[in-house]
């Protein structure tokens, strides 16, 4: 009995495994550009084509479903160093469940941040973030609603657009690319940033005085020296997804912009905890010991209560005025909480009496927890 002939090998449809496509086409059908497939390659191994004998970089049907699954995957917000370790058969079924990322121990340890909305003014910039959009693993989902030239440019479209009664939805970053930082910028920045209603204000700057830097800190803007590699400037914008993205977060005027310690104010500020006595006798107990540091810290609560009692009791000659008055002594409430337990540890690692919370006077000899005997003396003015 014969042997059946074999079919001849292009007879043969090509199976899954067998690498036949260039970089450029599965680029071009997962819908992404060639150097992103090759930093998914290079980074992370995501993919691993086959090398032939010529150099060239393969790939089999296999693959190119592998690299489809993982765009749509990162365009839903996942992350690529993450996505990276599933095999094709994972990504498939968490293509099909998420909707949102859920549902998978590699993604639930690192959930997708929220999606930041960000005008630019500096097409440099705009190029190197759409750059790192691509290139970098979404760890951070950005959108950038509009690129302009300048900060005056930034600020006559939206006031056309108003004047055509068209409402812009105000955006979470105002992003400006500063070539020179000098005093006075973070005035034509707000200015820019109020008419896009934009939550944060930041500037990348190659050169600066420290004048001009400290003149856009204090104002509430983020201020951050332009790096040289797209990592670095993704990283630093994802440090200011938290203050850019809180839900429901009121938009500021410029002057009381202050990212951070705003998120305290939002919470129940407490009464306080101690006596202004109690406090001034703890300060003087505290003089005994080496450490200074209990000393310094009633001394400073001491100022932020009266700063928080000043603000809440100022004149105030029109709503502008109240509305300061209010956040600024939710902001002090919110300060002074933060040291009542730094001095409430302090305290405890010292083996102090905590600062008695009545206003009686007291003749009280305190006992630290070695045994000594410790009797608070006058302060010296």
């Amino acid at each position: 009995m014969s042997s059946p002939v074999p079919a001849h090998p292009a007879s043969q449809p090509p199976q899954s495994s067998q690498p036949i496509f260039r970089s450029g086409a599965v680029a071009r059908l997962a819908g992404m550009p060639v150097a992103t497939l090759r930093i998914w390659e290079q980074r992370y191994q995501a993919i691993r084509p086959t090398t032939v004998a010529s150099g060239h970089r393969l790939y089999s049907s296999a693959d190119v479903e592998r690299v489809t699954l993982l765009r749509q995957l990162t365009e839903q917000g996942h992350a690529i160093r993450l996505l990276a370790k599933l095999d094709t058969e994972s990504l498939s079924e968490l293509v099909r469940t998420s909707s949102a990322p859920a549902s998978n121990s590699a993604t639930d340890a690192h959930p997708a941040q929220p999606a930041l909305s960000a005008v630019v003014v500096g097409r440099p910039l705009a190029s190197r973030l759409q750059r790192w959009i691509d290139y970098q693993p979404q760890e951070v989902s950005l959108q950038l609603v509009a690129v302009f030239d300048s900060l005056t440019d930034a600020r006559s479209a939206a006031q056309q657009a108003s004047e055509r009664g068209v409402d812009l939805p105000g955006v979470d970053l105002m992003l400006w690319q500063a070539a020179s930082l000098q005093p006075g910028a973070q005035i034509e920045l707000h200015a820019a940033q109020s008419e896009w209603r934009a939550r944060t204000a930041a500037a990348v700057y190659r050169f600066s005085s420290a004048a001009g830097r400290e003149d856009l800190s204090k104002a509430g803007a983020e201020v951050f020296h332009e790096p040289p590699d797209d990592e670095s400037l993704g990283q630093w914008l994802i440090s200011l997804a938290p203050a850019a993205t809180l839900p429901g977060r009121a938009i500021s005027p410029p002057e009381l912009a202050h990212h951070g310690v705003a998120n305290l104010a939002d919470h129940d500020i407490s009464a306080p905890r101690f006596a202004d006595l109690g406090l001034t006798e703890f300060a003087a107990i505290a003089s005994e010991v080496a450490c200074e540091c209990p000393s310094h810290l009633a001394q400073l609560l001491l100022q932020i209560s009266s700063f928080e009692n000043y603000s809440g009791e100022c004149a105030n000659k029109n709503a502008a005025d109240a509305q300061l008055h209010a956040y600024l002594q939710r902001i002090a409430g919110a300060a002074r909480m933060l040291f009542e337990t730094a001095l409430e540890q302090v305290a405890i690692t010292e083996g102090l009496p905590l600062p008695r919370a009545t206003e009686a006077p007291s003749d009280t000899t305190f006992t630290k927890a070695d045994g000594r005997q410790l009797k608070p003396t006058p302060l010296s003015s």
